[in-house]
């Protein structure tokens, strides 16, 4: 270890992320010492990490964080999250803010202050490349001033801004590629609620918890969006069709449209959703190079509409990951499983049911039939706590029509997950 460059066991310290290990391992001797003051590239202070940063007064918590950050040079990566628990003075958050903005890359900030830090005034038209902002305020968003040239990826969580600043906001970062909305505050200037972003660089966009009458995204270079949690009355997505992987999750949309960017498609993966059948086919079957297709718990508007096994196979012929769970229904079941069209790239098939069933055997044996190149099938399943000898007689069943159907398929590898 005495040979080991200054250099390198800054590196090793910046690796230990917690400000309380990279202290202890400092104290080691005085060229680890040495290491973390010239060389230190990360700090974190995180009330989650260690408990003992609750047990400290707040007076204290900022002596410790303010001295611990002083004695390093040249950090990049500075992470500050911090429980309700503490409020910090506004001038000693300020104080850490502008002695480490000249060489920070990547800021993590949830701390809250009195009066509110205007973070966007302090780190903004330097070299900042990654921003995540919990708990905290945005006014007043000036894109002349409060620029982010370097800014690459953006997190808001539970941050209050009205729907102007933050398309300002985005629009002062003009190399932005990801970005990250968690259960923003929305400040309302009228009775609808109503978002329109545009960027040409975003590449990634994750929304959880949102809830607002209209969403409009403008993304030219978008590859990968993810919506969890969310209720919309209308979500459009506008772009070049760059976008390949989409991801609905436990989301309320009326009206959903992402038409014009998804000839790219290569995943589409779906859960916990109300659908109408055709419209949502006819939105991604431009996605000639869809290779896997998820439609998990879904739920249809129409109590006789069903998933048209024939249109997946015919439409999307590159498909190699199939996933099906849904209600079925004797005379809706039956119909969907009409046509003759093979799966034949489909390698993995996952099938799931709420509600065990004669209708499901068949479901599966068929959906076996169409995949004639299939290697794994995995098998989802409820099972609840309390059964009946019926309840029992009915699961025993099944799974011996499994196992006799699985013997015509000696090749393909079968799981049975239950929860």
């Amino acid at each position: 270890m005495d040979y080991l460059p200054v250099e390198v066991i800054g590196n090793i310290l910046s690796r230990l992320g917690g400000a309380r290990d990279v202290v202890i391992a400092s104290a080691t001797c005085r060229k680890w010492r040495e290491a973390c003051r010239k060389h230190l590239q990360a700090l974190s202070f995180n009330s989650a990490d260690w408990p003992f940063y609750r047990d400290l007064t707040t007076n204290r918590l900022e002596i410790l964080i303010t001295q611990t950050i002083f004695q390093t040079t040249g950090l990049q990566g500075l992470s500050v999250m911090m429980d309700d628990a503490n409020k910090f003075s506004a001038a000693t958050v300020i104080a850490w803010l502008m002695y480490t903005r000249d060489t920070l890359r990547r800021l993590s900030y949830n701390v809250r202050t009195t009066p509110n830090v205007n973070i966007l005034e302090i780190c903004g038209r330097q070299k900042l490349e990654a921003l995540v902002l919990a708990h905290n305020s945005i006014t007043g968003v000036e894109p002349s001033f409060q620029r982010f040239p370097c800014l690459k990826s953006l997190s808001l969580s539970y941050v209050s801004i009205s729907a102007l600043d933050l398309n300002l906001l985005l629009s002062a970062c003009p190399m932005i590629e990801s970005l990250e909305l968690v259960s923003l505050e929305i400040a309302m200037s009228d009775a609808q609620v109503t978002i329109e972003l545009s960027s040409p660089t975003l590449k990634s966009v994750y929304f959880d918890g949102i809830s607002l009458d209209k969403f409009i995204l403008e993304a030219d270079s978008i590859e990968f969006l993810h919506m969890k949690d969310c209720v919309l009355e209308l979500f459009e997505l506008i772009g070049n069709g760059t976008l390949k992987h989409f991801k609905l999750n436990d989301v309320s949309v009326i009206h959903l449209d992402i038409m014009e960017t998804s000839e790219s498609l290569e995943v589409v993966d779906v859960n916990h959703f109300t659908m109408v059948w055709p419209k949502f086919y006819h939105m991604i079957s431009r996605s000639q190079k869809l290779r896997k297709l998820r439609l998990w718990d879904v739920v249809f508007d129409d109590d006789d509409e069903i998933i048209d096994l024939e249109s997946i196979a015919a439409g999307f012929s590159q498909l190699t990951h199939l996933s099906l769970s849904y209600d079925l229904k004797d005379g809706a079941a039956h119909y969907s499983l009409q046509g003759t069209t093979q799966l034949v790239n489909v390698t993995v098939l996952e099938l799931g049911w709420t509600v065990i069933n004669d209708v499901f055997s068949i479901w599966v044996e068929e959906l076996l039939r169409r995949c004639p190149n299939l290697k794994k099938l995995i098998i989802y399943g409820v099972v609840s706590e309390t059964k009946t000898q019926g309840d029992c007689q009915i699961l025993a069943t099944f799974t011996w029509s499994i196992v006799q159907l699985m013997r015509k398929y000696i090749h393909v590898e079968v799981q049975f997950e239950y929860e």
